[in-house]
């Protein structure tokens, strides 16, 4: 499998890597107490954040509420309901170019490209008001706006979200950090679901920039925190952390983390 992906029959070195990496992670007994350790900071900050993000978007509220939505705009049941498949169409069409593309441009080109299309959403929110009624040529512009924003979320946080935590976090801790991401982002649907529409009705069309500064403070968050993974094996990765200008701090230097995984618990 390693010479199909690297294109090269050379991959001894990598495999034994891998060999070394797995050996390691079997002598830790307690992953949960292990991720908690200093060295692994930014798994533990990462399994929270990325989830957590991916969320606070809104995307689940577009997921949850479309129909009601288009509604509000002035579209007709039936209208609102094509407009809401045709977001669905939209979404799977932009996953499906996301797994196309992630590994020539990069995860982080694609968290920074759909956290702009994203942002242009927003715009929407200056037109609709309070009042929920406009024109049917303005009405055409929203949902092409909505539909910008979910393929920037279907470009990027929706796939990398998965993506990029199934690959920073080490084996030995792996099983721990995968656990706490998926049960935060289960904890954040919930949450944002529930909020949603007490929130609509307090902030009324000022609940689009709420979200807006989210993803513009998640687009700065990967920007400013985030290494890139591209091309990183799994086993590897200690790497750019320990070289990163804020994780380094955390992280140690390498000896320090090679001796950790000999040790074990």
């Amino acid at each position: 499998m390693l010479q199909k992906i690297r294109g090269t029959g050379d991959v001894e070195s990598e495999f034994d890597d891998l060999v070394s990496a797995s050996n390691a992670s079997k002598t830790i007994k307690h992953p949960f107490k292990k991720i908690l350790l200093r060295k692994y900071r930014p798994q533990l900050v990462m399994s929270v954040a990325i989830p957590l993000f991916q969320q606070v978007t809104g995307i689940t509220v577009i997921c949850f509420y479309a129909p009601i939505l288009f509604q509000t705009i002035g579209s007709g049941v039936s209208a609102s309901l094509m407009s809401s498949i045709f977001l669905g169409v939209v979404g799977m069409s932009t996953t499906l170019l996301s797994m196309f593309v992630v590994d020539k441009l990069g995860r982080m080109a694609l968290f920074h490209i759909g956290g702009m299309q994203m942002l242009i959403g927003v715009i929407m929110a200056a037109k609709l008001g309070d009042h929920g009624e406009m024109s049917k040529r303005y009405s055409i512009l929203v949902l092409i706006l909505i539909c910008i924003y979910v393929a920037g979320f279907d470009l990027s946080w929706g796939p990398l979200g998965w993506l990029v935590t199934s690959e920073i976090f080490p084996l030995e801790i792996r099983s721990a950090a995968q656990s706490i991401n998926v049960a935060v982002g289960f904890l954040s649907t919930f949450v944002v679901a529930q909020m949603f529409l007490p929130m609509l009705c307090h902030f009324k069309f000022t609940i689009f920039f709420f979200f807006a500064g989210r993803v513009a403070v998640m687009t700065g968050f990967v920007y400013a925190l985030l290494p890139e993974t591209k091309d990183v094996p799994i086993e590897k990765m200690d790497k750019i952390w320990r070289e990163h200008k804020f994780w380094k701090r955390f992280v140690g230097d390498g000896q320090e983390y090679e001796e950790s995984k000999i040790e074990g618990p």
